[in-house]
């Protein structure tokens, strides 16, 4: 893992950032980024170390999946920048990055972080959970960073509430594992497809709170 230095260290991401058509280089972009956000109990960041990619309308893991667009959905027709939250099992919040050109409905969803900033909040909203799994799982993220359904539709690029922003962190492809999504069994031959992208750093910097198995807290319903 590098860092650049100067102006690059600290940058909101802009609309640039989020319209790539391709779901699976969008995801792997996200990895090194971090996942800001402002509550009412307090502030707290979080690394990105572990994202999946959802396709859009061919992708049958995906909520837009033969173009489906609810009120849920719809939020995933938009230009990329917005957040995407949902309710899975009536439990667990789940973070989605909007991506890709409008009416093309894809997505990343952030499946965990590393706590960057805010670890007395994060400690307080996790309490009696071992630090290294205060945000591995999509679930999680979600506790540990205090987001809410009231995030869902909000604009990332306002740095408001909730925002991304480029640190300068280099993740080399060599730290990254690839493999299938988790909990998608149901969508045949898409399931198979690679879009898991872990990032495992060569210097165990994020190792507290990286990979997941998704079960406790990221198995989920149909995206």
């Amino acid at each position: 893992m590098r860092h650049m230095k100067g102006h690059e260290m600290k940058r909101i991401l802009t609309r640039d950032d989020y319209v790539d058509p391709r779901p699976t280089r969008a995801a792997r972009f996200f990895l090194g980024k971090v996942l800001c956000v402002r509550a009412p109990d307090g502030y707290a960041e979080g690394m990105i170390t572990e994202t999946e990619a959802y396709g859009g309308i061919e992708d049958a893991a995906s909520h837009a999946f033969g173009n489906r667009r609810t009120a849920r959905t719809e939020i995933m027709f938009a230009p990329g920048g917005a957040a995407y939250v949902y309710f899975c099992y009536g439990m667990h919040r789940m973070f989605n990055i909007v991506t890709g050109p409008r009416d093309s409905p894809e997505a990343v969803l952030v499946r965990a972080v590393k706590i960057a900033a805010g670890h007395d909040v994060v400690r307080r909203r996790r309490k009696g959970i071992a630090e290294k799994d205060w945000a591995s799982g999509p679930g999680r993220v979600c506790a540990a960073l205090g987001i809410e359904m009231h995030h869902n539709r909000h604009d990332l690029l306002m740095g408001e509430l909730i925002w991304i922003e480029d640190r300068g962190v280099q993740v080399p492809t060599r730290e990254v594992e690839q493999t299938p999504r988790i909990g998608v069994d149901y969508a045949g031959e898409w399931a198979k497809k690679p879009w898991r992208f872990v990032w495992s750093p060569a210097d165990g910097s994020t190792q507290d709170s990286t990979i997941s198995s998704g079960k406790s807290s990221g198995s989920r319903k149909k995206k």
